[in-house]
């Protein structure tokens, strides 16, 4: 089997197009969103991450990566309208809307919103201002608590605490689990490669005492937590 070697200064070397395609695949498969927010005139935007992160599950915290802001007028619609609203709504992707939110990515004028545009349907839920997706099956409900600035690239590191969250009822496990790959959403590698998952097997809780750990194949049975 070959491989190939890459130095940080190859890197630094390469077009700058494929370094960001090649890095953005080193991290692996992520989960791909729309993030779905509101102007402080009242236009819903819609915009595709692949940058989330869980943080934390007392209090319930995401993260998520965002480029280098720009003036608004300029772009970098949902980050400035989460500095303005401290709200906004991640959306988990089905693979029937793999182009549409994709086309989210696209540099549209602030006064246009992505739903209109792409033919999706904004819901609101629990007070929210920022619109979820009727037709993603996972929306979650954000509100911004930090934010941090990375030196090295000027990118914006934000945390948020889930206010609110809803999923398809049958996905839903006794024992807390999730069942994504049920409801039939995508994982992202690099920025523009969008795949189905396939399921292996839940496996229970590491003990040095214990390999290999105990395998769970129907994923909604459940562990036991006594």
């Amino acid at each position: 089997m070959d491989f190939t070697t890459v130095s940080d200064l190859d890197l630094e070397l390469m077009p700058r197009r494929k370094r960001g395609r090649l890095v953005n695949s080193l991290s692996g498969f992520k989960s791909a969103n729309l993030l779905g927010s509101i102007s402080d005139s009242g236009v819903y935007n819609l915009s595709i991450v692949s940058s989330v992160v869980h943080l934390g599950s007392d209090p319930a915290l995401l993260g998520l990566v965002f480029r280098p802001p720009v003036p608004k007028d300029r772009g970098s619609h949902s980050y400035w309208n989460i500095r303005e609203t401290g709200c906004f709504t991640l959306n988990h992707v089905p693979s029937s809307m793999t182009k549409m939110a994709h086309q989210a990515s696209a540099r549209y004028e602030e006064a246009i919103s992505e739903f209109d545009v792409l033919g999706l349907t904004p819901i609101l839920r629990c007070g929210f201002e920022a619109p979820a997706v009727e037709e993603c099956p996972v929306r979650i409900g954000l509100e911004r608590v930090e934010e941090w600035e990375i030196p090295q690239n000027r990118c914006r590191f934000v945390v948020a605490q889930i206010r609110w969250a809803e999923f398809q009822t049958s996905a839903w496990a006794n024992d807390g689990y999730l069942d994504i790959e049920a409801m039939d959403v995508v994982a992202l590698s690099s920025l523009d490669g969008y795949h189905r998952t396939e399921k292996i097997h839940r496996l229970g809780y590491a003990k040095p005492s214990m390999f290999p750990p105990e395998e769970m194949l129907e994923f909604k049975s459940g562990w036991s937590d006594s």
